[in-house]
């Protein structure tokens, strides 16, 4: 289901001009602009992956971070959500601890400034983006892609997701249409996969080609968003990009 930005951000409770910005970013783009008008769409995928962003902004976590951690190829959502409950869970404390505090102070009693502490918290969230930048941040290949996708404007952003899905399409069509994984037709597709990753967003050895493809196949978000195209496309996507990368 597609929503205009506006009934978007009415459903999330964030702003237009907060999914503009997620978008200028690279934190949250739409699923889908239309290159008539510019009007920004969003899906079901686009609620999941906010929830995951305002899960992390109630954490206090910097937008910058929040990118790290959901565009790392470690990400795993039912991993992050154990986090961000243990997360919360010292949050939780911290009010208790003042909300009982604050109950002392208006009876006329003393209280500790220990109170106010939030070390616990800030550093367990510090070890938890330590991780994701230790996973992903400092790899060459993200460092080119933030270098790389910086002066992305919008129409920029818009052409190169639709040109990925071009490619994802013919993917689909080239399964549909009986090749094998191992066929040149579906070989020459890959090579064509690895060409466009390196010309927008970093240079895709086959090592790094190699742990895409079997990402697609293992990360459910990225398996459901390329098999829109036809069931069974990631998979193929998946088993051609082996093949080429032996």
């Amino acid at each position: 289901m597609n929503m205009h930005i506006k009934e978007f951000a009415e459903l999330t409770g964030v702003s237009v001009r907060t999914l503009h910005y997620y978008d200028e970013v690279g934190l949250l783009k739409p699923s889908f602009v239309d290159k008539q008008n510019g009007y920004r769409y969003y899906n079901d995928d686009s609620i999941i992956k906010m929830q995951e962003i305002l899960f992390y902004r109630e954490l206090d976590f910097p937008l910058k971070e929040i990118r790290l951690i959901l565009s790392s190829p470690d990400h795993d959502k039912k991993t992050a959500l154990k986090e961000q409950k243990n997360l919360l869970t010292l949050k939780k404390k911290r009010l208790e601890r003042l909300i009982t505090a604050l109950d002392s102070a208006m009876k006329g009693e003393k209280i500790t400034m220990n109170v106010f502490d939030n070390s616990e918290f800030l550093a367990k969230r510090n070890e938890y983006a330590k991780e994701a930048k230790e996973k992903w941040g400092n790899t060459n290949a993200y460092k080119e892609s933030e270098e790389k996708t910086k002066s992305y404007d919008v129409q920029k952003w818009s052409d190169v997701n639709s040109a990925m899905n071009d490619i994802i399409a013919e993917f689909a069509k080239c399964r549909n249409d009986g090749f094998t994984p191992d066929s040149k037709e579906a070989q020459t597709l890959v090579k064509k996969w690895q060409d466009f990753i390196t010309e927008n967003h970093y240079k895709c050895t086959k090592e790094i080609l190699s742990g895409l493809g079997e990402m697609y196949i293992a990360d459910e978000r990225f398996k459901a968003n390329i098999d829109k195209h036809g069931s069974g496309t990631a998979q193929f996507m998946c088993d051609a990009i082996k093949i080429y990368c032996r």
